[in-house]
């Protein structure tokens, strides 16, 4: 497929109150009128950046995921976003890629935000999640990630096969740090020759931290396709896969690329 629609949802989320948010959620993703592929959440949707995993986490076949399933079912489209998960006794911010059928991936954040103690109470993933939609592949991240760029760092086959074509981070990063935000994002693009989709909330949290959303949209070369701050926004794009391959045919940096590989 040459396309690919995404549908970036920014918005405030109640703290700590799992119901409220899935409610808000439910209506702004049943508002939406457009055709779309990915429904992309916040990080952390369903109650936000929480540090309090052993009152708020839940199993894989708790409440948040049955409503993940049941929602991606009856929109037809993949829902993505992270949640806390408890699983063998450790706690994960995960994100989740829901499909329509109810099958999902999940991808555990690899960084863990020690600056906000996160560390301390959830446990780090070892591996990197890119799903397959429609002939496109998507490398699914978390929030502080985007800081590490070894991690989304594309490696190539001998045919200069890229690993793959969009790179998604869903967050809640702060307003007072949105200028790495949108540097970073726009980096992570440049570098690996891919789109790159960041989507954040926007209010205050439970800590009375501001967070100005910036979500963004941003083409292999670097230019902003979509950019939203401090307001609610649901907004749905479409990703041109010819334009992608004009770019990386014309620019073949990855010829000159590093080897490398990543020990854990």
């Amino acid at each position: 497929m040459s396309f690919l629609n995404f549908t970036l949802l920014q918005t405030q989320l109640h703290w700590e109150d799992k119901n409220a948010n899935l409610q808000i959620l439910e209506e702004k993703i049943n508002s939406i009128s457009e055709q779309t592929h990915v429904v992309v959440l916040p990080e952390m949707f369903s109650t936000g950046f929480s540090m309090k995993p052993e009152e708020l986490a839940e199993t894989m076949e708790g409440p948040t995921v049955q409503w993940m399933k049941k929602t991606a079912a009856s929109k037809r489209v993949i829902l993505t976003g992270s949640v806390i998960i408890e699983e063998d006794r450790s706690y994960f911010n995960r994100l989740i890629w829901m499909l329509p059928n109810g099958q999902y991936g999940y991808y555990d954040k690899r960084h863990l935000f020690a600056y906000g103690e996160e560390d301390k109470h959830y446990s780090a993933g070892t591996k990197r999640l890119i799903a397959s939609v429609n002939g496109w592949k998507v490398n699914l991240m978390v929030c502080y990630d985007l800081r590490f760029p070894v991690w989304a760092r594309q490696q190539f086959d001998e045919e200069g096969a890229f690993e793959y074509d969009v790179l998604v981070y869903v967050a809640n990063w702060p307003e007072r740090r949105n200028l790495a935000w949108k540097s970073l994002l726009r980096a992570r693009a440049i570098e690996n020759q891919c789109y790159v989709i960041g989507v954040n909330r926007v209010g205050n949290d439970g800590n009375n931290i501001y967070h100005s959303g910036d979500s963004m949209v941003i083409d292999p070369l670097g230019e902003i396709l979509y950019e939203k701050a401090d307001e609610e926004d649901v907004f749905t794009i479409q990703l041109n896969k010819e334009r992608l391959q004009e770019v990386r045919e014309k620019f073949q940096f990855w010829r000159d690329a590093d080897e490398f590989e990543i020990l854990l």
